[in-house]
């Protein structure tokens, strides 16, 4: 999975419940602005669906919800960088100049990009989270 993405996607959804929504919005279309254009309206049609499911999901406290809402993003925007992968850096500025600075303070955690890397030899393991991780051993 590619980190920008899985940032970017879940960014944008979780900018969706803030007051700042309409700026997030405009910063996604522009994306597509940019690759395709004749599918603004459908683009747009999917982000005022998307804000309405991400905010009955905040209300429900159904987080399953959310992620189904990220996953879906991702997907769009892999296709999306898949048909220009020079919008790499666009995503990458849009992600950090204008969706992260939406965000409350406590989310913007969540979409900061993590690079861990890690050697286990022998019979040793290795266990790495970019946030919350439950192990349970019997």
């Amino acid at each position: 999975m590619d980190p920008l993405v899985l940032a970017a996607a879940t960014a944008m959804v979780t900018a969706m419940t803030t007051e700042a929504w309409q700026q997030a919005r405009d910063a996604v279309v522009a994306l597509w602005r940019r690759v395709h254009p004749e599918r603004i309206p459908a683009v747009e049609a999917e982000l005022e669906e998307t804000r309405a499911e991400v905010v009955a999901a905040r209300q429900t406290g159904d987080r399953q919800a959310e992620q189904d809402l990220v996953d879906d993003w991702q997907r769009k925007l892999r296709r999306l960088l898949a048909a220009d992968p020079r919008l790499g850096d666009e995503l990458r500025r849009v992600l950090d100049q204008e969706l992260a600075p939406l965000l409350p303070a406590a989310e913007q955690s969540h979409v900061r990009d993590i690079s861990m890397t890690a050697t286990a030899y022998g019979h040793g393991r290795v266990f790495q989270a970019g946030r919350d991780q439950h192990i349970n051993e019997g």
